[in-house]
Order: structure tokens, then sequence, then C-alpha cells
């Protein structure tokens, strides 16, 4: 099996954390975003949306990483432990919620931060608008207020006292904006001892060799030569604030 993926990418580091964490075998593929590699003809053919992850399985494809989880989860049940995925179908239905809303709240936002802090200042050559900055930043915390709210609750991990499939992907895309410099964690200590939690489960090592990548990338300061992959962010900031 191989996997296509940069880690600079969130949706990567979720699919990455749990293939390493359930001992998944697979193949690194390196698709460099920075360079535009997902434009290239070869991945191009393997994914037409033009985006990582894909996994491919022999002769079978997948190109979203949501999607890819379950099918990893589901085609290693005999050999997983069940709170990845749990077989009960009401906390099943749990993982699935968190997986659904994700995409529009805390992705989405987290995502913004990230592109408005790090990537707009060495696309542009000059600092997003501050009110730009402050309204993306109260949509995250908007979010996160809903992930403590909602879906920890007064439990250790998103659907119980077990980690699942929803803590890895919330983990990875608050990594996002902690990578460009934000400390969402600073005033929040439920959100700070759940990611404690996670930490432990998965180890030191592996969530170093997962988040090294995003965090190196969000000290960056220079401005980025302008790739393939920057020519389409810099379009996206222009249609933004035009």
């Amino acid at each position: 099996m191989e996997l296509y993926l940069d880690l600079r990418s969130q949706p990567c580091r979720s699919l990455f954390m749990f293939a390493k964490a359930a001992n998944i075998r697979f193949d690194f593929k390196l698709v460099d975003l920075a360079q535009g590699q997902q434009f290239d003809e070869d991945f191009v053919k393997l994914s037409p949306v033009k985006k990582v992850p894909v996994m491919k399985d022999g002769d079978f494809v997948l190109t979203e990483s949501v999607a890819i989880l379950q099918y990893l989860v589901q085609k290693h049940a005999s050999s997983l432990a069940d709170h990845w995925y749990p077989a009960d179908l009401r906390q099943r239905a749990r993982v699935n919620e968190y997986l659904s809303w994700q995409q529009m709240n805390l992705r989405a936002h987290g995502s913004k931060v990230f592109m408005l802090r790090t990537m707009y200042p060495m696309v542009m050559g000059q600092e997003v608008p501050k009110e730009k900055m402050a309204d993306a930043v109260e949509d995250l915390n908007q979010s996160l207020d809903l992930l403590e709210q909602k879906f920890l609750h007064n439990r250790s991990f998103i659907v119980g006292e077990r980690i699942s499939l929803a803590d890895l992907v919330a983990y990875a895309e608050i990594l996002q904006p902690v990578g460009s410099g934000l400390d969402v964690f600073a005033a929040r200590p439920k959100l700070a001892a759940w990611r404690d939690g996670v930490k432990e489960v998965l180890g030191p090592a592996l969530l170093q060799e997962t988040d090294e990548a995003i965090m190196a990338f969000g000290s960056l300061s220079q401005p980025l030569e302008m790739s393939e992959g920057m020519k389409v962010f810099k379009a996206k900031f222009t249609k933004m604030f035009s």
C-alpha cells in the first residue's frame, strides 16, 4: 500500500498518525505541496482532484482522508483495537458526527488562521489586514469552544475514555494554527488536558515525527519561491482581499 502525503497537511498527518499507531505497513510517497507537485502530470493521473492524501492499495485508489481512514480501520478491523472506530452503533455514530462537523468548522477555521499568519506574508510579501486576522481567530475560537463544550464535554476523549479516529483528526487540525505560532491551549485547560491525553497514547516519538514539518514551516519568514503551489495560494489571497 502507498500513501501519498505531505505532513504539512493536517489530513495527511491524521492518516499518518493512525497508520503508524495501528502498525499498518505502507510506503510513504512525498508530494511536496509548496513545490506544486500535486499538479505534476503523473500525480494528476492518480488523483484528478490534485490534493493529498491519496491511498493506493494495489489497483484501488482513494483520495479523501476520512474515506481512507474508514477504509483502513475496516480493512484491518481484525487486528485493531475497537476504540479507533467502535463497533457499537452509537459510539461509531459519534465518531462520524465529529468527522462530519469538523470539515466546515475546525478544519476550515484552523486552516484559514494558518494561511493568514504564515502563507499570506510569505506569498504576498506583507502582513494580512488586522481586521481580517481578528475575524479568522474569532471563528477559530468559536470552533474550539464547540469542540470543548459539545464534543469533549466532560470526557477524556471525543467519544469517551478511549482515543478514536476523531481525536487524531482533531489533533492534526489544531496543530495547524499552533504551527503558525498561535497558542490555542493557553486559556483552555480542558483542551490542554485532552491534548496531553492524545500525546500520552501516541507517544512523543510518533508526534515528533508527525508534527515536525508543520512546526518548522510555521517558523519560516522569508518569501517563498513562486512555484505552481505558491501561485495557487497567491491567486486565492488576491481573490479573498480584492
